[in-house]
C-alpha cells in the first residue's frame, strides 16, 4: 500500500491511497470464510456452506466493504501517525477514478480532500491585562432577590382597586381607528401583567382599576410582540404585523401575588426544616446565595473578555470551499441559504475550538471522567434541590449520574463544558488579572 499527500496549497491537499491485491487478498479471504460459516443459504447445512460459493455470490460486495474498511482504516493511520491537522473529515475526489470492475487481483487508486488547520502560535501570554470583576452586592438587588423569593411563595388575592405589579384578567376587543370596535377585528380574555408594560403613561392608566372598569389601550406601545402574541394568542408573527393596536380592555378581576411572610413557614420551604430560623440568618443566606450568582456573572464576563481577546488576535483563514463541501455532505437535509447564513458562525466557532485545542495540547492538560462526572452530579443535585429541598442520598445521586452520563449527547455536552473550563481556569492563571470592584447596576451597564 502506498500513501501520498499533495499540498494544493496552505489549506488544502489530496491524500492519494493506492491497493495491490497484496494489501487486501488475506483480509479479503478471512472474510469470506467466516461469512462461509454463518451463512444459512437453502441446500447446505448451517455452517457448511463452501467459501467457493460465498465467494461466487457475494464476493464483489465482500472485497467492496473490506477495502473501503482497509482504506478508512489506513487513512485515520496515516493523518494520525504524520500529525496532520485536518478540518471535518476526509472527502472522496469527486473528479477521481472510480470506475472499477471489483476483481479480485485489481489496483486501486483512491483520492480524498483533506481541509488542512491554519498555523498559530497560542494568542495568551502573561503579557496580556484583562479586567476581573468584583461585583458587590447592593441593597437595591438584595432587596430584589428577597422579594422575589417571597413572591415566589407567597399567595393570590383579589384586591378591589389595581396596583403596579397587578394582573388584570381581562377581555380584549381591537377597535379601529375611530375608536370603534374593529369588524371582524381581534379579540381575547387573558390575564395582562402591568409590571410587563413599558409605556408609563399606560401603566399608569392601568392602576386604580375595578372590576368591569373598561380603559383603551395601544398594545404596541405597551409590550414587546411577543407579549402581544400571549396576550391575544396569536403568533408573534401575527402580533408585527397588527396595524391598529389600540384595543378596549375590559377588568374582570384583579389578581395580586401577596408576598409570603418572613416566618419560620418560609425558611423551611427554602432552605429545609430548621436549617434558617431567623430574619437574620435567612438575610444572611439570600446574601451568600446573590453573592455566588454575582461570582458566577464576574466569570463569565471573565470567560467572555478572554475570548474576545484571543479570538482577536489570531488572524487565520480557513478552507472554507472545503469546508462547505463537508458540511453539505454531512447534513443531507442543509439548504444553501441555510449554509450561507450559518457559516460564519461555524468557522468563528471553529476557530475557538482550535484555539482551546492547542492550549489543551501544548500545555499537557487533562481532562478526567472524574471531572465530568462531577459536574454532572452537581447539575443533577441542582434539578432536584429546585423540586424539594429535602437531599437525596449520595448512593442515590451517583446512579442518576452514571444513568445521565449513557446519554451520549449529554456526556459530550459536559466534556465540552469542563474543557472550557479547563482551559478558562489555566488562562487566568497566565495572563494577568487585574481586579476591580463594582457595584451590581454598574456592571450591568457594561459593554
Amino acid at each position: 500500500m502506498n500513501i501520498s499527500q499533495e499540498r494544493v496549497d496552505d489549506l488544502n491537499a489530496v491524500i492519494n491511497v493506492e491497493i495491490t491485491p497484496a494489501d487486501y487478498t488475506d483480509r479479503v479471504t478471512k472474510a469470506i470464510k467466516e461469512q462461509a460459516k454463518k451463512a444459512k443459504l437453502p441446500g447446505f447445512r448451517p455452517g457448511m456452506v463452501p467459501a467457493s460459493h460465498i465467494k461466487k455470490t457475494y464476493g464483489k460486495a465482500i472485497l467492496f466493504d473490506e477495502i473501503n474498511r482497509l482504506v478508512s482504516d489506513s487513512l485515520n493511520d496515516y493523518l494520525t501517525e504524520n500529525k496532520v491537522e485536518v478540518l471535518g473529515q476526509p472527502l472522496p475526489k469527486e473528479d477521481a477514478e472510480s470506475s472499477y470492475n471489483w476483481d479480485f487481483n485489481d489496483d486501486f487508486k483512491f483520492q480524498y480532500e483533506i481541509g488542512l488547520a491554519p498555523a498559530f502560535e497560542v494568542p495568551f501570554s502573561e503579557k496580556d491585562k484583562v479586567t476581573q470583576y468584583d461585583i458587590k452586592v447592593d441593597d437595591e438587588t438584595l432587596a430584589s432577590r428577597i422579594k422575589n423569593l417571597r413572591k415566589s411563595y407567597g399567595k393570590m388575592t383579589n384586591p378591589e382597586v389595581s396596583e403596579d405589579g397587578d394582573v388584570l384578567y381581562s377581555t380584549l376587543t381591537q377597535l379601529d381607528a375611530e375608536g370603534k370596535v374593529l369588524e371582524g377585528g381581534l379579540s381575547n380574555t387573558a390575564s395582562v401583567r402591568t409590571d410587563l408594560v413599558e409605556d408609563k403613561k399606560i401603566k399608569k392608566s392601568l392602576i386604580g382599576l375595578k372590576k368591569d372598569d373598561e380603559v383603551k389601550v395601544d398594545l404596541k406601545k405597551a409590550f414587546k410582540d411577543e407579549t402581544i402574541a400571549r396576550i391575544l394568542n396569536i403568533t408573534e408573527e401575527e402580533a408585527a404585523a397588527i396595524t391598529e393596536a389600540t384595543f378596549q380592555l375590559v377588568v374582570k378581576n384583579v389578581n395580586r401575588l401577596e408576598e409570603a411572610d418572613l416566618n419560620q413557614e418560609l425558611f423551611d420551604k427554602l432552605f429545609g426544616k430548621d436549617e434558617v430560623k431567623t430574619e437574620e440568618e435567612f438575610r444572611a443566606r439570600v446574601t451568600s446565595e446573590v453573592e455566588s450568582m454575582l461570582t458566577q456573572n464576574s466569570d463569565q464576563r471573565l470567560q467572555q473578555d478572554l475570548y474576545n481577546l484571543g479570538m482577536g488576535k489570531v488572524n487565520v483563514e480557513f478552507p472554507d470551499e472545503f469546508l462547505k463541501k463537508w458540511l453539505k455532505a454531512t447534513n443531507e437535509k442543509l439548504t444553501e441559504e441555510e449554509l450561507t447564513e450559518g457559516y460564519a458562525d461555524f468557522v468563528k466557532n471553529l476557530k475557538w475550538t482550535l484555539i482551546e485545542n492547542k492550549i489543551i495540547t501544548e500545555n499537557k492538560l487533562e481532562i478526567k471522567y472524574e471531572e465530568v462526572f462531577k459536574l454532572a452530579k452537581e447539575r443533577i443535585a441542582a434539578q432536584f434541590k429546585m423540586y424539594s429541598p429535602e437531599p437525596i442520598s449520595e448512593e442515590q445521586l451517583a446512579q442518576y449520574t452514571v444513568q445521565f452520563l449513557q446519554d451520549k449527547e449529554q456526556a459530550n455536552r459536559l466534556f465540552e463544558e469542563v474543557k472550557a473550563l479547563k482551559v478558562f481556569d489555566f488562562l487566568k492563571g497566565i495572563v494577568k488579572l487585574n481586579k476591580k470592584e463594582i457595584d451590581y447596576n454598574k456592571f450591568l451597564e457594561l459593554k
